[in-house]
């Protein structure tokens, strides 16, 4: 064992890649200690990629490219000034809010922050604010969108954890109220303490734009609802729900109801159990395509050659991840590395709350230094029998480990939003550091609160018949 994670952590040190780190320390330890026939460790490789679940991430990541091609992006930024620009710290706020509704297409905080968030930077520093408050709060703001669905951790950890990718898409959402809550009243504390005005001018017509925009798409599930109960086959009222609302759209012609549709489609139509997370990915991206190619028609043919092959390279870095964490983790197993964490965890406590902030900080340490998907994919096989013994439901502890593998890419050494925000904002690491810690207290909030309070996650799948209490 020392071998295998003593290389890992030398070639880590120097500068090696997380995921050629894993391989390299794992083909020493195969070398050495000969635990395996080469054969039995490629196909440890090659089932750690075998995976449905795992076709919902290169539909994901396609998804959130072909948006952020088709200028979906700028269109959700400016219906988020329309509805809270007005406010105090106006674009901090819509920074806020632009992240919780992107998040509801892309499913990664990169995304995020490569997206939205370099519109979002720019546009708060010629409004005037510092660029370590635009930096703060966009990096904060990015890690909602793993939490919210879709969320490629998630599909990951629910591969790993045998765990229903819905249930843990559903559990999501409430956690993600509570930090998108938690985080605008961080935003208003600074906004009175610093002075800040609004941004835009209040205006009740555009107000009231908006906010009709969000009545228009709430409608769509509802219209559903109403013409299923009265006797309506599924696909029919669906077809009839769509059409008016294409119909209202065009007439109107609204700024984001169309974009707005796509998080209510995903979650409505995984909720009424019509589609799979995989599947509601193939929809994600079909529906990117159409508000690119025939909505809006702002997507070319270079545009969209050059979000698929950002998409096969982002989908190709993510699956050497998974599979070089998955040959690691399966020689952390052999090497006895679980039995002796559980060992030492268990002569610590068999209090499961004690347990619970231990692993709170295992996480957030590990979450520094390791990619998330690498990091689930190590740590689930070796948490999960412990999870299972101190009797805590494993879509609860799904949300814990990605929300503090998400703060984990804010922090040095490998924080990947961070190194991204540093070069959209052209500032130093150790200055995009500084400039984050402030705005990690409302995530510290919300991660004691998803801890220690199981049904702010388990209430929705609960209620809704996911998952059994």
């Amino acid at each position: 064992m020392l071998l295998l994670v003593g290389s890992f952590l030398v070639l880590m040190v120097v500068g090696v890649p997380v995921a050629i780190s894993m391989a390299v320390a794992s083909v020493l330890y195969l070398v050495f200690y000969n635990v395996a026939p080469d054969i039995i460790a490629a196909q440890r490789m090659i089932a750690g990629v075998e995976s449905f679940p795992l076709l919902a991430v290169p539909f994901f990541i396609l998804a959130g490219n072909l948006m952020n091609s088709a200028g979906v992006t700028g269109r959700i930024y400016s219906f988020a000034v329309a509805l809270v620009g007005w406010m105090k710290g106006g674009l901090a706020q819509v920074n806020i809010i632009g992240s919780v509704i992107f998040s509801g297409m892309s499913g990664t905080a990169l995304a995020d922050a490569a997206g939205i968030g370099t519109i979002e930077i720019k546009a708060m520093k010629d409004h005037g604010y510092p660029v370590e408050t635009a930096v703060g709060v966009t990096a904060a703001s990015a890690t909602l969108g793993p939490i919210f669905p879709p969320s490629l951790p998630f599909v990951i950890y629910g591969m790993m954890a045998n765990v229903s990718i819905g249930a843990l898409f559903m559990a999501g959402i409430v956690p993600g109220v509570v930090m998108t809550v938690l985080m605008m009243v961080t935003v208003a504390i600074f906004a009175y303490r610093r002075g800040w005005g609004s941004d835009t001018p209040f205006e009740m017509k555009r107000l009231l734009s908006a906010s009709l925009e969000v009545v228009v798409v709430f409608s769509v599930p509802l219209l559903i609802f109403l013409l299923m109960s009265a006797g309506l086959p599924m696909n029919v009222a669906v077809g009839i729900a769509l059409a008016a609302l294409l119909a209202i759209d065009w007439y109107f012609d609204f700024s984001a109801v169309m974009a707005l549709m796509t998080p209510v489609i995903l979650i409505g139509g995984m909720t009424m159990g019509w589609f799979t997370p995989t599947e509601a990915a193939v929809a994600a991206v079909l529906w990117s395509l159409f508000l690119g190619l025939v909505r809006y028609r702002t997507m070319t043919l270079s545009t969209l050659s050059r979000a698929t092959f950002d998409t096969i390279e982002t989908t190709a870095s993510v699956l050497f991840i998974v599979t070089a964490a998955s040959i690691f983790a399966w020689l952390l197993t052999v090497s006895q590395a679980a039995q002796m964490l559980s060992g030492a965890i268990l002569s610590i406590t068999d209090n499961k709350w004690v347990f619970l902030i231990l692993v709170n900080l295992l996480m957030l340490f590990v979450g520094c230094f390791l990619d998330t998907i690498a990091a689930i994919t190590i740590l689930v096989p070796i948490l999960l029998p412990l999870v299972t013994q101190f009797d805590i439901d494993p879509v609860h502890f799904g949300l814990i480990m990605t929300l503090n593998l998400m703060i984990g890419l804010l922090h040095p050494p490998l924080g990947m939003v961070l190194f991204v925000l540093s070069r959209v904002a052209k500032l130093s690491v150790e200055r995009t550091t500084m400039a984050i810690l402030p705005w990690l207290v409302p995530l510290f909030i919300a991660l004691i609160l998803i801890t220690f309070v199981p049904a702010i996650t388990l209430w929705l799948p609960s209620e809704i018949g996911l998952i059994r209490r």
